[in-house]
């Protein structure tokens, strides 16, 4: 489920999305989701620069048509994820998060490319969800669980080595 929220003193507008559609629904939909996921992800990215002060990106329709039609020879498409990456690395960056590893986007695209647009999204998620308020009538989208697991019981628990 995606979540429409509003970059904070702007009308721009983005979107929380589930990592599970970046990386399924292009599959299922030949490719047709990922053309428009790339496009409006690179819409956003352009108005959160902007709303910053930060060059994000200036034109998502160049973006899109390096990927398609100019996929067709190999070299656009490598061009736009290398900048899209370095876009939502930007991003995270302005927003104070953690931004996604270069290498690790690398291996992903070479081996399983969907995990890759699963990771940039689950990137772009925890900017929007840092920088971004839910539209006025909308609940927001909820907030990973990061709750420690129990603790072991105390005749469980072995002493540290060295001890």
């Amino acid at each position: 489920m995606a979540y429409e929220m509003k970059i904070r003193g702007t009308e721009s507008e983005v979107k929380v999305r589930s990592p599970w559609a970046a990386a399924l629904l292009p599959l299922i939909t030949f490719g047709i989701y990922h053309l428009v996921w790339w496009y409006r992800i690179n819409r956003e990215l352009r108005d959160y620069g902007q709303s910053k002060g930060y060059d994000l990106g200036q034109n998502p329709t160049n973006s899109l048509l390096a990927l398609f039609p100019g996929g067709l020879i190999i070299v656009p498409a490598l061009v736009t994820y290398w900048r899209g990456v370095k876009r939502v690395m930007g991003a995270s960056k302005l927003a104070g998060k953690e931004p996604l590893n270069g290498w690790i986007a690398i291996v992903l695209y070479l081996f399983i490319a969907p995990a890759l647009w699963a990771y940039v999204q689950v990137s772009l998620n925890d900017v929007w969800r840092q920088e971004a308020e839910a539209l006025p009538g909308q609940e927001p989208p909820p907030t990973p669980q990061t709750e420690m697991p129990p603790p072991l019981p105390p005749d469980q628990q072995t002493p540290p080595s060295g001890q």
